[in-house]
């Protein structure tokens, strides 16, 4: 039986100066579950990359003799304490190889000693459900959330796939967001499948918009400038529409490998004057831009959840967006009502008579408000933070 509520969230991914959007999804579940208890901290194990690998012993002694000065916590969301941990790291190690390492280094600024809290909450598999029950007390509940896209990656490499199972062997409990995830670790690792069960993101359903959406001119893309995402065929589709419609306009937020070509796209097109790109920006500032555009078009060939998707709706944002695993999940029951789905293809068109389809129904079509009660009732912070709730405390009941 617990003595406390007290509970570390281990996570490699926070948002942090470098990248202020990466994480968000984590930063949301503290803030949906740090209210309720005691006591919450986060260790985010973030990878400095070394590109001179002869350099690694220094760094390494170094990075010892200075994690014991200069680590310490700073205040976070809803009242938890954020403990940031730099794990050096060269080469390409595998998901097993980096574990270990996050591992070691929270050990290390945890000055040798395990995790205090009586429950630990990891993020992902390896990196963090690996690095949770390697430093937690040996009477702790170690919880893990699977997010990953990647999985498929993960289970190719032997080592990883062996301390995958590991996890799900030794864990209390282990979430998928979603079945794109559920399901290839079940097909994984059928053992274990009936104790991997589902728990959404949490997704802020604070103020809505000031004004209703008017007119679906105004579009927003929001998410990293890579294939998976769609967004070279976003910006092909756009082109087409604004032909049409001279009065559209186009944001895109975030970075990625693609964002100098995608740059350059735009201009050959004549569009730059109409599209702008913004870069990375704070989870705060991407809700904001959320709530002042007409539409969040959401192309993504693949996705385990979606958040982007939901925040709009609570924002009562329309959407457009691809059937890409996650969002028919997510959505299931209020698509019409919340905007568009399209299929994954390789042809803007399929993006560009989506958005004509909506606009041809837009308003009479949509009940965003009915779209947003039913999704609150699934993924926001109260509802998620009780689930966790149940998980984390249930034996306090006993």
């Amino acid at each position: 039986m617990p003595a406390s509520r007290d509970v570390a969230i281990i996570t490699p991914w926070y948002p942090n100066s470098q990248s202020p959007f990466g994480g968000a999804f984590v930063q949301a579940m503290v803030a949906a579950t740090a209210p309720g208890c005691d006591r919450v901290t986060v260790f985010h194990c973030d990878p400095w990359k070394l590109r001179d690998e002869s350099r690694l012993p220094a760094v390494e002694k170094a990075h010892k003799r200075l994690m014991k000065r200069a680590l310490r916590s700073v205040p976070d969301v809803a009242g938890a304490e954020l403990v940031y941990v730099p794990v050096p790291l060269t080469g390409r190690p595998s998901f097993a190889e980096r574990a270990h390492s996050y591992a070691e280094n929270l050990r290390l600024a945890l000055g040798g000693q395990p995790i205090p809290a009586d429950v630990v909450h990891a993020h992902v598999g390896l990196r963090g459900g690996f690095v949770a029950l390697d430093n937690a007390r040996p009477d702790a509940r170690v919880h893990v959330t699977e997010h990953s896209t990647f999985l498929d990656q993960v289970l190719a490499q032997p080592d990883s796939r062996e301390m995958y199972g590991e996890v799900l062997r030794r864990c209390t409990s282990f979430n998928a967001v979603g079945d794109p995830v559920r399901e290839p670790l079940a097909e994984a690792f059928p053992e274990q499948a009936a104790k991997i069960g589902l728990i959404p993101n949490a997704i802020d359903f604070g103020p809505k918009r000031a004004e209703p959406v008017r007119e679906l001119r105004r579009w927003l893309y929001l998410g990293s400038l890579i294939e998976r995402k769609g967004v070279g065929l976003l910006v092909e589709a756009f082109a087409t529409c604004h032909d049409k419609d001279p009065d559209l306009r186009l944001t895109i937020v975030g970075e990625g490998v693609l964002g100098a070509e995608l740059t350059a796209r735009v201009a050959e097109l004549g569009l730059s004057d109409v599209v702008d790109f913004t870069g990375s920006i704070p989870p705060a500032e991407a809700l904001r831009m959320i709530a002042t555009h007409d539409l969040l078009v959401h192309p993504s060939r693949l996705e385990t959840f979606g958040m982007t998707i939901v925040e709009a709706i609570a924002a009562g944002t329309p959407i457009l967006v691809t059937r890409s695993g996650g969002p028919q999940e997510t959505l299931a029951g209020v698509e019409e009502a919340a905007g568009e789905m399209i299929d994954v293809t390789d042809d803007p068109a399929t993006i560009s008579e989506g958005y004509w389809r909506l606009r041809d129904r837009f308003p009479a079509g949509l009940d965003l408000a009915r779209a947003r009660e039913v999704l609150a009732g699934r993924y926001s912070f109260e509802a998620v933070g009780a689930r966790h709730h149940e998980l984390w405390f249930s034996r306090e009941r006993a």
